[in-house]
């Protein structure tokens, strides 16, 4: 998966999900990082990151990413209020992935961390 800087993170493609948000249907791909697996502590953690249209706007430009766990069926829950900055959107120093394209929402999420804005 691409990232901020020139390092390349191994993430397998985990699962589709399709969901109605706002009365219409949508599709983001859920990631499992390679790498991650082999830790007993996140061998079940599964990572969505999306980007909307609030993002530059109302929320970070770069995206933001939710944290879930593999689920025991095949639904899993997405709580948008969950949703979170990369650390990029606080040090530009920082390594974080690019929500491929495929997971555009073309949409407004109005939850979740929003910008962050510097004081």
């Amino acid at each position: 998966m691409a990232t901020t800087t020139d390092r390349l993170p191994v993430y397998k493609l985990y699962a589709t999900a399709s969901f109605t948000l706002k009365g219409e249907e949508f599709e983001l791909e859920i990631y499992q990082n390679e790498k991650l697996t082999l830790s007993p502590d996140y061998e079940d953690h599964l990572f969505l990151p999306f980007t909307d249209k609030t993002n530059g706007e109302t929320s970070y430009g770069g995206g933001r990413y939710i944290d879930l766990n593999i689920p025991e069926g095949d639904q899993i829950i997405i709580d948008f209020n969950q949703a979170y900055n990369p650390y990029c959107a606080y040090n530009h120093k920082y390594s974080c992935p690019i929500p491929p394209e495929v997971n555009h929402l073309d949409t407004e999420v109005m939850a979740g961390v929003m910008a962050y804005k510097k004081h």
